[in-house]
């Protein structure tokens, strides 16, 4: 009864019980997937990325669980879901071209390889400023002496835990430096925009189609003929000069 209050759908609460009535599995788990199914997990990482108030905000509903842990419940409507996901994806890249690329691709997520028919420019890393640098020195001095202090320990206290996790993604943000490039070849690069495991915005920059690529100079001799390639092969003969 715990597991059926999951949901207010009677005519399919009903659909389920005949299915689990004539199964030996009647576990609470398979009630709540069963009634679940068509549902989004509010840890799903569209919902990280548009926000669950977001998507309450759109008038869409939610379901809860009032006997177990539900890790925030499931959304019941998936498409309010992926209307604002694209919204907001498709924003993003507006403001990526704005940065002078010739074409922004968007989606939830690219098929593996999806770059490699394409040439990829190179970027030059954006320098740590002086406040950037001294709050790394900071981070780092802080996770040393948390680590020295708990160095006899078998684990670490779940706060401690919880803030050597946050310092170590501030030391990789703050590592992981952007790129910058050149204009011109950004005028013939594009950018894909997606969604990363955890919900945040996964840009990945600077991709050229072959058939953009710049062509290569002619290679010529020093007296700007072309080079000897293009010249007749030797025949084996002497040859009049007149």
């Amino acid at each position: 009864l715990m597991a059926f209050s999951i949901s207010d759908d009677h005519a399919r609460q009903e659909q389920v019980w005949d299915i689990v009535s004539q199964s030996h599995n009647r576990e609470p788990y398979v009630i709540r997937r069963m009634l679940t199914e068509k549902t989004v997990r509010a840890s799903d990482r569209r919902v990280r990325f548009v926000g669950l108030d977001t998507y309450l905000a759109a008038g869409g509903p939610i379901m809860r669980d009032l006997f177990e842990a539900d890790d925030g419940g499931w959304l019941q409507d998936p498409a309010i879901l992926d209307r604002l996901v694209m919204e907001k994806l498709h924003a993003a890249a507006e403001d990526i071209r704005a940065e002078g690329w010739k074409w922004v691709e968007t989606a939830l997520s690219f098929p593996w390889g999806h770059t490699r028919q394409f040439v990829e420019i190179d970027g030059t890393e954006v320098p740590l400023t002086d406040e950037e640098t001294a709050r790394l020195e900071v981070l780092h001095t802080e996770q040393e002496s948390i680590e020295a202090e708990y160095a006899q320990a078998d684990e670490y206290p779940d706060e401690v835990d919880a803030r050597l996790g946050e310092i170590e993604r501030a030391i990789l943000a703050l590592e992981e430096r952007p790129l910058t490039f050149d204009s011109a070849d950004m005028a013939r690069a594009g950018v894909f925009v997606s969604l990363d495991s955890d919900g945040t915005l996964q840009v990945e920059r600077g991709f050229v189609l072959p058939e953009d690529m710049p062509s290569e100079p002619e290679a010529t001799d020093n007296a700007g003929n072309a080079d000897q390639y293009d010249r007749p092969a030797y025949d084996g003969q002497d040859h009049d000069s007149t």
